[in-house]
């Protein structure tokens, strides 16, 4: 391979909204980075999309990344993360037959029962109890049931990046343990659960071979490589999910810290030395490269609402207007969609708010308080379980470019906040594939090098005890719905004293 300049690497971020690329130095430099939409089809507890468009918007982000000042020549290995959970199927040549379903798509509720039933043991050891309605194995049931031919036909489960890395190399590949957590994988020992799959009579000719993120899984084809604005012969890295991703590209690889991503919904992970067991069965834990563990959850609440509910207004100008009227009485709990994960699991949760707005701006400065509440709500939890939730959290996704936010997640956390320079999912990718391809050695000092600070927001006491109120009474709306255990809200409650 040719070209003048530093190495390379390159990230792919599959989103719930978009594509994006990053091509980024071993030194933290960006090159060049694309984008490309995606678009969903959602209707009630349905989240589909259409699995063809994830190439097309990967080979779009991936060639602006290139055309807009990195050379392809230089890049040195290739790594792509997805949304968790998603899955499709595909035939013996690697196309997809059936729609994507995603992260959120709740329609396996009863193949979820039945997963739950016959993997309890399996699933307890894995650090949490049961398995949820939108994870990828009651999906895989669901496509089963609903695709009986898929066995003898030689279709196979693939999750999101499954089908870009595919079409990188032009052969099957193994699925990462990151993106396969949801779909029983066991990351401590990277083997599928044999007599879990055979009891929910899934076959093992359906299920892909199984790596460790950080794997070198083949190179970029000659076919891939002139559809992307690449050259043959990349190593492509298995990925991780989006969150993995984004907890990467935040610089958070070290013991006891902690990356709030917050996009479409809120993902929050931390970094543990021991796997956390959860008996509730709402906090999972990867695996990271690096040996070390990755709690945390994804959250139903987020950012997503704020296009749904003001496409129309001007952001900034309502985020001044909002700005004045935090904290707010106003309550709300924020669901994109239906159903919540995390900090608590409540299948038939509903957004709701304790009143109406008085107008557009308070219902604004509603939306964004009640994603702080909730992220509190996460690390209270988290805490409760004993996870280390006292070390360095750091800040990233979409919703970070909203000053005013981020300053009311700090206040209502009561700590200090960190947003690292260029932070998102690809370059968490960009990160993996230079620690697995003769970048700076090792993912925490890859991550040292290439995730560049910015600043650093200090909690203000100004409105503490008003927060504090605010927060304990979602805390009993969410008891008096029956989403929130009892015993979750005493210890948050608890954790609210000065």
């Amino acid at each position: 391979m040719t070209g003048d300049g530093p190495d390379v690497w390159l990230g792919v971020d599959l989103g719930t909204q978009g594509v994006r690329a990053v091509a980024v130095t071993s030194d933290g430099l960006l090159l060049g980075s694309g984008a490309a939409p995606l678009t969903s089809n959602r209707r009630g507890e349905r989240h589909e999309q259409d699995p063809d468009q994830w190439w097309r918007a990967v080979c779009s982000a991936v060639g602006q990344a290139c055309a807009s000042g990195a050379d392809p020549r230089r890049v040195r290995a290739v790594a792509v993360d997805a949304t968790s959970g998603t899955v499709t199927l595909t035939d013996r040549y690697g196309r997809c037959v059936a729609p994507g379903l995603m992260y959120d798509d709740g329609r396996a509720g009863v193949e979820a029962e039945q997963v739950n039933a016959l993997g309890e043991q399996r699933w307890a050891e894995a650090g949490y109890r049961r398995m949820q309605r939108s994870w990828g194995l009651p999906k895989l049931r669901w496509l089963l049931d609903r695709y009986p031919h898929a066995v003898a036909e030689g279709w196979r489960l693939a999750h999101q990046n499954d089908v870009i890395n595919r079409r990188l190399v032009g052969h099957d590949v193994p699925t990462d343990t990151s993106n396969a957590l949801k779909s029983g994988a066991d990351a401590a020992t990277v083997t599928w659960p044999e007599q879990v799959f055979a009891a929910l009579d899934v076959p093992a000719s359906v299920l892909p071979g199984l790596v460790l993120p950080g794997t070198v899984i083949g190179e970029v084809c000659t076919g891939a490589a002139a559809e992307c604005g690449l050259v043959p012969g990349i190593p492509v890295v298995a990925g991780m999910t989006d969150g993995c991703a984004a907890q990467l590209g935040s610089g958070a690889t070290s013991v006891g810290s902690w990356n709030s991503a917050l996009g479409t919904t809120l993902v929050l992970k931390g970094v543990t030395e021991d796997l956390l067991h959860d008996p509730n069965g709402v906090v999972y834990s990867h695996r990271s490269p690096s040996g070390h563990w990755l709690p945390g959850g994804a959250s139903s609440t987020g950012a997503g609402l704020v296009a749904r509910e003001f496409a129309e207004a001007g952001l900034d100008r309502l985020t001044e207007e909002a700005a004045p009227l935090l904290p707010t009485g106003l309550l709300r709990y924020p669901l994109v969609s239906s159903g919540e994960r995390f900090p608590f699991v409540a299948p038939d949760a509903v957004a709701f708010r304790s009143r109406g707005p008085s107008d557009r701006a308070e219902d604004f400065a509603a939306l964004m308080q009640g994603v702080a509440y909730v992220e509190r709500l996460c690390f209270d939890y988290l805490n409760m379980l004993g996870a280390p939730t006292d070390g360095a959290v750091v800040l990233t996704g979409g919703a970070t470019r909203n000053p005013v936010w981020n300053q009311l997640r700090a206040d209502v956390l009561r700590r200090p906040v960190a947003l690292p320079r260029h932070a998102q999912p690809a370059l968490g990718m960009a990160v993996l594939a230079a620690s697995s391809c003769g970048g700076p050695g090792g993912l925490d000092r890859a991550a040292a090098a290439m995730v560049r600070p910015d600043r650093v927001l200090e909690p203000r006491a100004t409105h503490r005890s008003a927060h504090d109120e605010g927060y304990v009474r979602l805390l009993d709306l969410l008891v008096r719905r029956g989403w929130l255990p009892g015993t979750v809200a005493a210890h948050a409650r608890e954790r609210t004293a000065p």
